[in-house]
């Protein structure tokens, strides 16, 4: 092909340098002709998402091959936020999605790729590697490792949420060590993104939504061979969109983020998806307001009770015909826009056409849904002008509505010591601030202090705020995200111990009891509390919108 991007580094005399290097890795004169297919994976030996990533690199390598391409790999840096979780590494996960994005498109753009395979599957590898997609908007394809299993202990099935509240099970006397030991060895019994409606999954079902995976990117399990076969189809995939010039900026236009959002209402995922979608959007060109969220929920069902809203597993809804299925029952409403182009080469209309919902236990029908309304809520009132964000569909009905006083912490750590040692009764809001993306820094997920309250048995009675996030395998009434955050002036950073905070999920407001005047008379005594941070983690901050390229803020100027 005359027109390939790759000429720009391997064509012309200029270029024989180039060519000279490409020589060095090995690199023949047939092979340099071929349009170059960059493979991004975030292949690592510490994060079980990732540890299998390798041979889904090698598969799609073969695909790529086979259809006329010359692949190679390059890689990303991924985090687990469950290994992260509990200590001063989950400061760096949310950053780390803007490093893989930036990365991935300095290697892109340095080495002219004509088109790209993105190989992600953890929290933010995936939102990131999308990110650069829509910045880089060269023809691309998407295919994920894939799920873990669902464990089992003492006969019931089990994902990384049972291990955090099992934790808290142990705190409250409830099961013994040796129990806690059978969680251990028995929860995460295979490679794969834990296996509940968590972050990872939900951004890799929403891949498949936008329409940059194939069918199949988000429930195909890790450990299933068609893992395998998928990854060379994206191979196959990505080499027709270079030859039919169908870029990212195609696919990923404003009708298809709706789509997102409707079918993010649908699957109940994570709350984190309001932080990435946005930011995603951002690069794409599209505006994305959260604010939407409310009125896509309004008419929008929902249909899927994923761990930890329920108790079926990513793999039931692979067996029960996965996201197409779920996406045929939406549409029947109405709720999507069928002609969004996407990396098969044809329309969301012409992919779902003849899908089917073949277990209505795990997919509910759309005449006969878990509720009427969508999994997510965005809630305004006084403590969060801006906005926070829930997990609707892993509140209880009870907890739907909620009075107590507040309990106010400045932190994770010290919020756990008080939930731990039995200081939170019944009726409690738990409040945890100073853990945005500034005053945290890095906006750390709650994961740890939600487990505790379901261990200790308080998620029917105990709510829980915060300016830092909640993990999608948060349950109960956890609202996250509340903006503008304490650390600069927000008002859940004038909240007092004893403070009446009032909660109405349905009705979208969370409010304290307090006058604007009240709060006026407290900020006067506010000083702002920004804690020290080093490194990348001081640089990008505007981690909720996507931080326009070149963008670095120092800590002077926070």
């Amino acid at each position: 092909m005359d027109n390939l991007r790759s000429n720009n580094m391997k064509s012309g005399m200029q270029q024989a340098p180039s060519r000279s290097l490409l020589n060095a890795v090995g690199m023949t004169p047939e092979e340099m002709r071929k349009p170059i297919i960059g493979i991004v994976s975030s292949f690592n030996e510490i994060v079980p998402g990732h540890i299998n990533l390798d041979k889904i690199s090698d598969a799609v390598k073969l695909g790529v091959a086979e259809a006329g391409g010359m692949p190679v790999v390059f890689p990303a840096i991924a985090v687990c936020d469950g290994i992260a979780m509990g200590h001063l590494g989950m400061k760096y996960s949310l950053c780390s999605r803007d490093l893989i994005a930036d990365s991935t498109e300095t290697v892109a753009m340095a080495h002219q790729f004509d088109a790209l395979v993105m190989i992600p599957n953890c929290d933010k590898t995936v939102p990131g590697m999308l990110m650069a997609a829509a910045r880089l908007n060269i023809p691309t394809v998407f295919v994920s490792g894939g799920p873990m299993l669902s464990g089992k202990v003492k006969g019931k099935n089990t994902s990384l949420s049972s291990m955090f509240e099992a934790v808290g099970a142990y705190t409250a006397g409830k099961i013994s060590e040796d129990d806690v030991l059978e969680y251990e060895n028995k929860t995460c019994p295979t490679c794969g993104s834990c296996s509940g409606m968590y972050t990872a999954n939900s951004m890799n079902c929403l891949t498949e939504v936008l329409g940059m995976g194939l069918r199949g990117n988000g429930t195909i399990p890790a450990v299933y061979s068609d893992r395998i076969r998928l990854a060379k189809r994206a191979g196959y995939a990505v080499m027709e969109m270079l030859k039919r010039d169908i870029r990212p900026r195609d696919i990923m236009t404003k009708e298809a983020f709706i789509n997102a959002l409707t079918m993010d209402m649908a699957l109940g995922c994570s709350t984190n998806s309001m932080l990435h979608l946005p930011a995603i959007a951002y690069e794409a060109g599209v505006e994305l307001n959260v604010d939407i969220a409310n009125e896509i929920s309004a008419k929008t069902p929902n249909l899927c009770h994923l761990a930890p809203a329920g108790h079926t597993y990513i793999e039931e809804l692979n067996e029960a015909g996965g996201i197409y299925a779920v996406m045929k029952e939406i549409s029947k409403l109405g709720l999507l826009n069928l002609d969004c182009m996407t990396v098969t080469g044809k329309t969301v209309g012409e992919n779902i056409k003849n899908a089917i919902n073949l277990d209505t236990d795990v997919i509910r029908p759309a005449e006969n849904p878990y509720s009427k309304v969508g999994g997510i809520a965005v809630l305004k009132g006084n403590i969060a002008p801006d906005s926070c964000v829930v997990k609707r569909s892993a509140v209880l009905p009870n907890m739907l509505k909620h009075s107590g006083p507040a309990r106010v912490f400045d932190c994770e750590e010290d919020a756990i010591e008080a939930i731990k040692g039995g200081k939170i009764v019944p009726g409690d809001v738990v409040v945890i601030r100073y853990e945005g993306p500034k005053g945290g820094p890095g906006m750390r997920e709650m994961l740890n202090p939600t487990s505790a309250i379901a261990g200790m048995g308080l998620d029917d009675t105990v709510a829980l705020i915060t300016d830092g996030r909640f993990s999608g395998a948060s349950r109960g009434a956890s609202i996250g995200h509340a903006s503008p955050e304490a650390a600069v002036g927000g008002p859940i950073g004038l909240l007092q111990d004893g403070d009446i905070i009032d909660i109405d999920i349905n009705a979208n407001t969370v409010n304290a009891r307090v006058s604007e005047e009240e709060f006026a008379k407290r900020r006067e005594n506010w000083k702002p509390r920004i804690n020290e941070v080093t490194g990348y983690l001081a640089r990008y901050r505007k981690l909720v919108s996507g931080a326009p390229r070149g963008a670095v803020l120092t800590v002077d100027e926070l």
